[in-house]
């Protein structure tokens, strides 16, 4: 496996030494060379395509001091990290837009960010750009695919997304208010709980049943009664005489039983 990924690198650097000799004398006044730019971009999608699984596990496995000898080796201006990562990139396309069949022709363009490359290319289940930026150097920095959808795509994910987002705002929502229906139980859960007392300690502890107050004795309301006690106290007044000091009348008004005598033998 090692001498096949060798000797694939080797024939790609000879390929790109003699583009480079042939565009030297056209690029001379040009930063970068676009021939060998180019043709590392080609080389990449060639190879991403062709490459299979364990081939690519191997270079994923791989030190990456040794992977940076290799590729310096054979002469392609990229690094071991960006070699990789072209590799990802790749990968997670064919996984969204399918087999890869073909690209139009290249695009340049000078950006902040480097020497930027791009094409148009055909996928089996949809388009997609390929995009390379380049350092200074000629050294392959990145490689993306970026898929493109339709207009229905677009807005049937976006509007997945938005509910999704709302659905989960709304479950979060619930679950709130549900927590705080049962902070009238959650206490009562996890406070400290009564110690039961026994039903004897109750019984005693209960007091007494207070004895009902004493019934008043009901004023006699014997006119009979009244009328002889009152003779009798107006007949004592005239043997006193006190009708006659001009002491005045006198009226019953009610009469109560008197108490026992305590001092009675």
């Amino acid at each position: 496996m090692r001498k096949k990924i060798s000797l694939l690198l080797c024939a790609v650097a000879v390929m790109l030494c003699f583009t480079a000799c042939g565009s030297s004398q056209k690029d001379e006044e040009t930063e970068y060379n676009k021939a060998t730019i180019e043709q590392t971009a080609e080389f990449m999608i060639e190879y991403c395509t062709n490459a299979d699984k364990n081939m690519v596990k191997e270079f994923r496995n791989m030190k990456k001091l040794n992977l940076d000898f290799q590729l310096i080796q054979s002469g392609i201006p990229i690094t071991a990290e960006s070699f990789v990562g072209a590799l990802d990139s790749w990968e997670a396309a064919v996984d969204e837009c399918g087999e890869y069949k073909s690209h139009g022709d290249y695009v340049h363009e000078i950006t902040n960010e480097g020497y930027l490359i791009s094409a148009e290319a055909k996928f089996k289940d949809r388009k997609a750009t390929i995009s390379f930026i380049f350092d200074e150097q000629s050294y392959m920095e990145t490689m993306t695919v970026d898929a493109k959808y339709s207009v229905a795509e677009i807005l049937s994910k976006a509007g997945m997304n938005t509910l999704l987002g709302m659905g989960t705002v709304f479950l979060v929502l619930i679950f709130i208010s549900f927590l705080i229906s049962r902070f009238k139980i959650i206490p009562a859960l996890f406070g400290p709980k009564k110690k039961e007392e026994p039903a004897g300690a109750a019984a005693v502890s209960a007091p007494a049943p207070t004895a009902p107050a004493a019934a008043e004795t009901p004023e006699t309301e014997d006119t009979e009664l009244i009328a002889v006690i009152a003779a009798a106290i107006a007949a004592a007044r005239e043997e006193a005489g006190m009708d006659e000091a001009g002491a005045g009348g006198f009226f019953v008004r009610s009469i109560r039983r008197r108490p026992s005598n305590k001092w009675k033998a």
